[in-house]
């Protein structure tokens, strides 16, 4: 089977990124849409491999035709706001995964769906997803991986999505190290409350799009469809693998959830706390100005017999008096921390 490479993508939509049969030595041969049901009923060993992004309708309708999907997969496919699943259609694994990039320093989702048949592998990539590109070079530089089928097609699929979500953990992480030295500031920063939210939410909107995948890898291992047709056994270690990259992220995402929690209460209680400080130290200040002010506000007022009036040291020992009220109050407020 030879078919030209330029010939073959200008023969294709847009939408269709790839679309190629691998041989049974693993090479590569590009093929327009048309031909997939008649290279796969020539018996040849291989498999197609077609990658869509955001595909009209009409090209879902005829890779349903030339495939053989089922119509209730092709809708999920189309419709594109699905859970993370497995679903098993006949000898056809359908799978749908979330995705997730960074865009301008936003993360941005997406959805793939997957088709996996015995001779086949479909994605179909909607929103937030980098391409695919680099998983299918890398099978293709080891051509005796891709003759363990389309399965191995899936695992790097598969394998590519959960790496992509390690930069973006990894990036939190460096951002929330970079927060600490404000997190344990006595001010209070309104930003800094609202930098850990927006982290907390970011990991929280990533942990719904990571957790459910554990499941969907442990269901595609232990499907009966998967077994006993699609999935060989030296694919499954390759599979085991991507599904414990899925955990440690997990993980990584939880721990990090918790240690964002922390900090926000952390930081909120440093807060209140530096504002307590603030309040002791200003009714501190308030008592020693109240102690003189008492008394000389009872020397304002307008009586005849008033005790500084006649003697001549007077004066002196109120104002002598009032000092002394002072240091007192000073050295007790001092003694108490509260200034």
């Amino acid at each position: 089977m030879d078919h030209p490479h330029v010939s073959a993508l200008s023969a294709n939509p847009a939408c269709v990124i790839n679309c190629v049969w691998y041989d049974g030595e693993g090479q590569r041969h590009d093929l327009p849409l048309e031909q997939l049901s008649e290279t796969l009923q020539e018996g040849a060993p291989g498999f197609a491999w077609v990658g869509l992004y955001e595909p009209a309708n009409a090209v879902l309708a005829q890779l349903q035709e030339e495939l053989g999907l089922h119509p209730l997969a092709v809708e999920d496919a189309r419709n594109a706001h699905q859970r993370p699943k497995v679903e098993a259609y006949g000898d056809t694994l359908f799978l749908a995964v979330h995705t997730a990039q960074m865009v301008d320093g936003q993360i941005r989702y997406g959805e793939t769906h997957a088709f996996l048949g015995a001779r086949f592998l479909l994605t179909v990539r909607h929103g937030g997803s980098l391409s695919y590109a680099p998983a299918r070079s890398r099978m293709e530089r080891e051509p005796e991986l891709l003759k363990l089928g389309p399965a191995m097609g899936l695992y790097a699929v598969l394998d590519l999505i959960v790496d992509n979500y390690a930069p973006i953990v990894d990036e939190h992480r460096d951002t929330l190290h970079a927060l600490e030295r404000d997190i344990f500031s006595d001010t209070y920063r309104r930003a800094i409350v609202v930098r850990l939210y927006d982290l907390k939410r970011d990991l929280t909107y990533m942990r719904v799009a990571v957790s459910p995948l554990q499941d969907v890898l442990a269901q595609v291992m232990r499907s009966q469809v998967a077994q006993g047709l699609l999935i060989r056994e030296e694919v499954r270690v390759y599979l085991r693998d991507v599904h414990d990259h899925v955990l440690r992220i997990n993980d990584t995402i939880d721990t990090m959830r918790d240690m964002l929690g922390t900090a926000l209460s952390v930081n909120l209680s440093l807060v209140t706390l530096a504002q307590g400080e603030t309040v002791k130290r200003l009714g501190a200040w308030a008592a020693l100005l109240a102690a003189p002010t008492l008394v000389t506000s009872w020397y304002g007022m307008n009586f005849a017999h008033m005790p500084e009036l006649e003697p001549k040291i007077a004066y002196p020992l109120l104002i002598v008096a009032v000092a002394g009220i002072c240091v007192v109050l000073y050295r007790l407020f001092k003694r108490a921390r509260w200034l």
